[in-house]
């Protein structure tokens, strides 16, 4: 569906690469080593200066065998834990660094015993048959050169857990949940981690009942060699409650502290809970005006209970200058750019200049695309939680079904509801001059907009969980040619990973949408509902599929859509995707399927980088019509939804 319902300017699921911000330009006029090319973690001419690291003063080789007396899991693990085993073919500095590396392997081994539930196992290594400590007073090594490194590993007996008990000390201390809830279950295998991560459960459910310097007062181990039992008393001490106190700014130079606190919304009298401090973190880094947000608890609670907080904020440059080139197999090049400033007036306000070229090529003047628009957002314009937005954007559109040149005036606020639901009113005015399939038509739309949003994705650019979902309805009245409308759309995307290391991801998408009309011609074509091309349906030429009127699209008043996505993430940089898109749209006000749907399937590559997936897809259409190719090519940054 291309709709006018959630559609940014130029968006078309096509190439899609910024460089944005000051620094950013600086960087690509600053002449560059060779070696410092990376493209997203992909160095096309040579390692970087750490995967080549500082060179090593008489490098000393060796040979490594590992010996351990248990199943290959434990072995594994004992390799991927040992110096010796993972840098052998980095030869540490002299003989000196070769024992450093085996004690320190020592420790090491000893540990990741522990971890699996070991604690009576022995750890031997010899250096050219030698112990370390006979190593350590012989004047050099003996034997061959590269010099034999044996590590032999018995771990012992497994242990289980013994008698496990937890408590808390201090004044109107709160009881605690059964050690089982923190996961020691007497008769299960004692690894160390699972001491570790009750320990650190036992603080934060402390920390969320207003305990804020909890701490574990008490670590008593007993590892009993006769029975393999291993004997766990934990006793954390809670200190005072607290409740939050004064909160002061640290670092802002621009932006007004009282604004700053506003938007924190710590909540001044309440009990103290590290969830209000990271929901206040999370609010003022979303801001977009601050490169990093600490909040720092006193050292101490009060006579009265409170305890005052510290905002510590470091703010980012103000003017940010982007640029970014997009590209699809049917649409050609196009071009685009931007200029920002953050913090207009020291309260969070944002101004944007935009603008775009697109449809470069082969094409005249007459026939590029373009856009250009100017928008101004003001966060907490009527409290915490609400965001003021207003813009003016001129475009021309020139698919292959309309020639669309509009203006465009809008305002909104935005309230967040909850941190997953947000609803959103405004109101915007149109001005269209179009050419279509039905001839030459202006209008002049005024409607007033309302959206809701949930959203409880894991990840914007690739999610593995939660579910995406709007809906958006907008009456309208066309002053021009004395007709009302409504616009209406309802869209859901929902993400699950069917394995726990997330590297299996089912991906769905279904939309559906209805324009309340007197008929298509009486919509604006760049308002009509289209499908076809990227964020649509895969494989067909863009905005091509739909109803027609002399072998032309015309576009409709409804459509319905559905994306299906298997993602498997191969290696921590490459995944593969298969895809499945069907849909269509329809003259009727509502889809009746008389036209059926229309498929495309294709597959696809994800390279992931530190700023998202890198996207290239190809997809075939099964039922092609005039003007659809025989593939399509899709590259982005992002998944495809």
């Amino acid at each position: 569906m291309n709709g006018r319902a959630g559609r940014t300017a130029g968006s078309r699921g096509d190439t899609r690469l910024v460089l944005a911000g000051a620094a950013a330009v600086m960087l690509c006029l600053a002449p560059l080593p060779a070696n410092a090319l990376d493209l997203f973690g992909w160095l096309p001419f040579g390692k970087s200066d750490e995967q080549q690291g500082l060179a090593v003063s008489d490098p000393f080789p060796y040979t490594v065998t590992l010996d351990v007396k248990g199943d290959d899991d434990l072995n594994t693990a004992l390799a991927e834990a040992s110096e010796l085993v993972s840098k052998a073919e980095e030869p540490p500095s002299g003989e000196a660094g070769l024992i450093a590396r085996a004690n320190s392997d020592l420790e090491r081994l000893v540990g990741r015993l522990y971890m699996a539930g070991y604690y009576g196992g022995t750890v031997d290594i010899r250096l050219a048959g030698l112990t370390l400590e006979a190593a350590l007073r012989m004047p050099s090594l003996p034997g061959p050169r590269p010099v034999p490194v044996h590590i032999t590993v018995d771990p012992g007996p497994l242990f289980t857990f013994g008698d496990v008990s937890v408590d808390a000390l201090g004044n109107q201390a709160p009881a605690l949940d059964a050690p089982s809830s923190y996961d020691l279950v007497q008769g299960e295998t004692a690894r160390s981690e699972r001491v570790l991560r009750a320990e650190a459960r036992i603080l934060r459910d402390l920390q969320n009942s207003g305990y804020a310097f909890a701490r574990i007062e008490r670590r008593k181990i007993v590892a009993d060699h006769k029975t393999s039992r291993l004997d766990v008393e934990l006793t954390a001490s809670t200190g005072p409650k607290a409740r939050f106190g004064t909160v002061t700014v640290t670092g802002a130079q621009v932006t007004d502290p009282d604004f700053i606190i506003s938007q924190a919304m710590l909540p001044e009298g309440a009990q103290y809970d590290p969830a209000e401090i990271e929901r206040a973190r999370k609010r003022l880094t979303e801001l977009g005006i601050f490169s990093s947000v600490l909040i720092v608890a006193g050292d101490e609670v009060g006579p009265d209970g409170s305890l005052p907080m510290t905002i510590e904020v470091s703010e980012r440059k103000r003017n940010v200058i982007g640029a970014g080139a997009n590209w699809s197999s049917s649409e050609g090049f196009g071009v685009e750019s931007y200029w920002r400033r953050r913090n207009l007036f020291g309260r969070g306000e944002l101004l944007s200049i935009e603008g775009a070229v697109g449809r470069l090529g082969d094409n005249a003047l007459d026939d590029l695309e373009y856009s250009a628009r100017i928008a101004f957002e003001k966060p907490g314009a009527f409290g915490p939680l609400t965001t003021f937005t207003t813009s003016l954007g001129a475009r021309q559109e020139i698919p292959d079904a309309y020639r669309s040149r509009n203006i465009t005036a809008d305002a909104f606020v935005t309230r967040e509801l909850s941190d997953a639901l947000s609803v959103r009113i405004g109101g915007e005015i149109q001005y269209a001059n179009e050419q279509d399939v039905f001839g030459d038509n202006e209008y002049l739309l005024g409607g007033v907009i309302g959206q809701i949003t949930y959203d409880t994705r894991d990840d914007l650019l690739n999610p593995t969980k939660g579910i995406n979902a709007l809906i958006f309805a907008e009456p309208a009245y066309d002053a021009l040619n004395k007709h009302f409308m409504l616009f209406t759309k309802a869209q859901v995307s929902t993400y699950q990973a069917i394995d726990d290391a997330g590297r299996f991801v089912l991906a769905g998408r279904l939309g559906v949408g209805s324009i309340i009309a007197p008929s298509v011609r009486d919509v604006p074509a760049a308002r009509r509902y289209f499908s076809g091309g990227g964020g649509s349906i895969r494989g067909y030429a863009y905005r091509n599929v739909g109803p027609r009127l002399n072998g032309e699209v015309t576009g409709g008043r409804s459509f319905v859509e559905a994306s299906a996505e298997l993602r498997t993430k191969i290696t921590e940089t490459i995944g593969l995707v298969g895809f499945v898109d069907a849909g269509n749209s329809y003259d009727a006000m509502y889809p009746d399927f008389t036209d059926g749907l229309k498929v495309g399937v294709g597959a696809g590559i994800r390279y992931f980088t530190p700023v998202g997936p890198l996207r290239f897809d190809v997809a075939v259409p099964l039922q092609p019509e005039k003007d659809d190719p025989k593939f399509a090519i899709y590259v982005g940054l992002s998944q495809a939804f």
